[in-house]
């Protein structure tokens, strides 16, 4: 059997520099490529039925075949499950199974696996390593990569969690082909966000090139997602933990107001891609409204998004614009009582803004629009 091509691009940190790793068919390499990483023979391979039952058998016999000893956990499927009480069961299985400093933790499944794998490596023995195997195109092309962990809370997304960057991500684009379309969908909004905040060129092809994507040629998911990764991988390089210069908050476009909707409707009406493709809607009406989006593009934006089957806007009645505001104040970038936003000022370019009133009539979008 020929070798898989492989690409990998290096997210610059330092001593915690670490490769992304894409290409089709390579899971069942993924045993041999953590042996060079140095960790311990007893490692714990976390996942969930759903994913585990597609790809487990693969990935379990990769890994023991390179010599380690590994402990499945498995975590229920869902966002709702992305929380403290899950991560506890977590901690305790680690426990049972006595792994060490030395020892990692592999996350195989989507975003919910791999922020709460990520999550449980930062605090269990205070930091041991952890290793991200994504097989959804939202954890691929985004939440992978960055070394941002975290579990959900009743009254927030994400609002409890640390910088912790994995030891290496390894993708294989292969695992897209047994993804549910609306699963499919969702990632495809952080791959048009990437287009809209840093990649004209990036989101001309997603244009240009919709139906081969959503027919899932394999040549063009490559494409999209190792672009994605790289753009992902420039930013975090120069700004890891969202310093003075701000530049990692543009990767937050459409998480503000997406963040909000998934908290006020229980992380259970909207898949989180979802969320963001309608908080980019939203957030590029304000930006428009505000004359920092050039006329006419907040329409591309949009229509780009429906076209990849996400919804645009929130339905009528469904949360009201006070609800709106009190759940966007909650936000992880409110500063002094104000939210920072990232809004685009064309395709390609974002710039962060700090929005004193966003109940004044100039400054807020209407968030119960279905446009």
């Amino acid at each position: 059997m020929p070798e898989q091509k492989i690409i990998e691009i290096e997210v610059a940190l330092g001593k915690r520099s670490y490769p992304i790793r894409i290409g089709d068919g390579i899971l069942s390499g993924l045993g041999k490529a953590l042996l060079p990483l140095g960790f311990d023979r007893k490692i714990a391979l976390i996942s969930n039925p759903t994913v585990y039952a597609l790809y487990g058998d693969t990935v379990l016999s990769s890994l023991e075949g390179a010599g380690f000893s590994v402990s499945v956990i498995s975590i229920p499927d869902g966002e709702e499950y992305k929380n403290l009480l899950w991560a506890e069961f977590i901690y305790g299985e680690l426990l049972k199974a006595r792994l060490e400093r030395g020892s990692c933790l592999v996350a195989l499944g989507g975003g919910v696996v791999g922020d709460i794998t990520g999550y449980a490596a930062s605090t269990y023995m205070r930091g041991i390593g952890c290793v991200q195997a994504p097989t959804t195109l939202l954890a691929q092309v985004d939440s992978s990569v960055g070394g941002k962990t975290g579990v959900n809370h009743a009254l927030g997304k994400n609002m409890i969690g640390t910088f912790w960057q994995p030891s290496m991500v390894w993708i294989d684009t292969a695992t897209l082909k047994t993804l549910p379309p609306a699963e499919f969908a969702a990632g495809m909004a952080e791959v048009i966000k990437y287009g809209v905040i840093k990649d004209k060129a990036l989101f001309e092809y997603l244009e240009r090139e919709r139906d081969r994507i959503k027919g899932l040629d394999p040549a063009s998911l490559g494409h999209i997602t190792s672009r994605s990764c790289e753009l992902k991988a420039e930013v975090v390089s120069l700004d890891e933990r969202e310093g003075e210069s701000g530049l990692r908050a543009i990767l937050n476009y459409g998480h503000t107001v997406g963040h909000a909707l998934e908290t006020l409707t229980k992380y259970e009406k909207y898949l989180h891609g979802e969320a963001v493709a309608i908080g980019m809607c939203i957030e590029a009406q304000l930006a428009e409204k505000k004359g920092i989006l050039k006329p006419g593009l907040q329409g591309r934006i949009k229509s780009l998004i429906s076209s990849y089957g996400l919804p645009t806007g929130i339905p009528a009645g469904l949360i009201s614009k006070e609800e709106m505001l009190k759940a966007m104040l909650l936000d992880k970038k409110v500063k002094g009582g104000r939210v920072r936003m990232a809004l685009p000022e064309e395709i390609g370019a974002v710039r962060i803004e700090t929005l004193s009133d966003l109940g004044s009539a100039d400054q807020s979008a209407d968030w119960s629009a279905d446009y």
